[in-house]
């Protein structure tokens, strides 16, 4: 009897303690409706990068690598977009928790402010500075690839991608609000439309097909442009047609008068996330820079490799999102213990299913490289590239998950802390003193500043158990 007993326990005990970490059938039901939709979106929108990225590299490495360096630059520009849009979107979700369609609304007028101050500073610098900027990245000392050529295929893609900056912009804004209120379908739905508009075009301009010129690398800028004017026409057509739904819509631009203190707060908070977004994105190119010391064929395999990372990359990134709605919106509702039940099973859940994925990532990591048309160099490079993300995966679901906690609860000066200063404390002074004093062979020195990811990780997951992040920053 006393054995039963103990085994009774000891089974109750075990199921207490799973019970912790995994969630019931209605939770991730829950979880699903908001990150399904977004994992969707951005896994098409990375494939059809991807098909892209292809497409482009059939036509030579000096055009991949062009189209490449711009890219990485226009990456700094939408993180800077996000992170002027974090600060906003924090009180979106928990005004919206908070059943406050006037906070929303006041939410949404700062996010159009914003981005339009983002668009027309970053617009002038790309245009004044664009050509000094991608010539830091090429370093012609391996042999492969021409300097003057990639320079040159990198401008005619600037110079039309430009244009996409004002769509993509207002569309981020909108999006951003309805992913705030839940609504994570319309925004799906805009951008699978935007990414097969994207794939025709590109098979269509990049290659001359049904009587089109073949423009090369224009005729891809030509094709990603149109595709982001198509998908901020969805997102915004939609939302003002749809009123009883997107209810913060009504009224929205009757005035852009934002109330004082709340204006106060979001630049409170949001300051230290767009410096974070950032430093952030600036540190990761200034890594590729690095990196690209090494030679062009570098920069070709670290193209192909972050085109990759970023397909599988998606359902972190969408769960990570998906915990700043959901905590965000039970914190509003001052349910603390929801919102920490929920940040717990959702990081366990990312981080599980980051094993798998990461799995799937390496036992393909030499197939990928294989469709491009290059250099075998490149391809080998590439494909060691990619057995690092696939190791590094799981750790990049912790972290990437404590990142979206802690700005949940709005502790953005902590966020910054956490994100960018261990970047550019740690990560990119390793990889200057590598990259610029040692003879040490360049997949050595991208798996060391990788691992700088197992130390944040750690770090992220000490803060969220702390419990610092849980606040409510809507009660009046």
């Amino acid at each position: 009897m006393f054995r039963i007993q103990k085994s009774a326990a000891r089974w109750l005990s075990k199921s207490v303690s799973m019970s912790k970490w995994i969630g019931s059938r209605s939770f991730y039901s829950n979880i699903c409706r908001i990150a399904v939709p977004i994992v969707v979106q951005n896994a098409i929108s990375n494939f059809v990068n991807l098909l892209d990225n292809i497409m482009v590299g059939q036509t030579g490495t000096d055009p991949m690598n062009g189209v490449s360096v711009v890219n990485q630059l226009l990456f700094v520009f939408n993180l800077f977009v996000w992170g002027a849009l974090s600060g906003a979107s924090i009180f979106t979700a928990q005004y919206y928790g908070k059943g406050d369609t006037k906070g929303v609304r006041d939410t949404f007028r700062a996010k159009i402010l914003m981005v339009v101050c983002v668009l027309v500073a970053s617009g002038f610098a790309l245009i004044i500075f664009g050509k000094d900027l991608i010539s830091l990245f090429l370093h012609q000392t391996d042999g492969i690839g021409n300097a003057e050529a990639t320079l040159a295929f990198g401008l005619d893609y600037l110079s039309i991608m430009l244009v996409g900056l004002v769509p993509l912009s207002i569309a981020m804004a909108y999006s951003n609000t309805l992913r705030g209120t839940g609504d994570t379908r319309l925004p799906m739905i805009a951008g699978v439309v935007s990414v097969f508009v994207n794939l025709v075009l590109n098979y269509v301009l990049i290659f001359g097909h049904f009587g089109a010129p073949a423009m090369g690398v224009s005729g891809a800028a030509v094709a990603t442009v149109a595709a982001r004017f198509v998908e901020a026409f969805i997102i915004i057509i939609y939302t003002h047609t749809h009123k009883e739904r997107c209810t913060f819509i009504v009224g929205a631009y009757k005035s852009l008068k934002i109330p004082a203190p709340l204006l106060k707060q979001i630049l409170i908070k949001g300051t230290p996330l767009a410096l974070n977004e950032a430093l952030w994105s600036l540190g990761l190119t200034f890594l590729t820079q690095c990196y690209s010391l090494r030679g062009l064929s570098v920069v070709a395999a670290l193209n192909i490799t972050s085109t990759i990372s970023n397909l599988f990359n998606v359902v972190f990134f969408a769960l990570g999102e998906s915990i700043s709605i959901i905590a965000g919106q039970l914190l509003g509702a001052r349910k603390m213990e929801e919102a920490k039940d929920t940040v717990r099973k959702t990081l366990f859940m990312s981080v599980t299913v980051c094993v798998v994925i990461g799995g799937i990532m390496a036992s393909l990591s030499s197939v990928f490289p294989s469709i491009y048309n290059t250099e075998q160099q490149v391809k080998d490079l590439a494909s060691k590239f990619i057995l690092v993300c696939s190791a590094m995966m799981p750790f990049c679901a912790c972290m990437h998950g404590c990142y979206f906690t802690i700005r949940t609860g709005g502790r953005t000066m902590i966020t910054f802390l956490f994100d960018s200063c261990s970047l550019w404390i740690l990560a990119v002074p390793m990889a200057f003193c590598l990259s610029h004093f040692t003879g040490l062979n360049i997949v050595m020195i991208y798996l060391l500043v990788q691992c700088v990811d197992i130390f944040k990780a750690v770090l992220g997951v000490v803060l969220v158990k702390s419990g610092i992040w849980i606040q409510n920053i809507v009660e009046k």
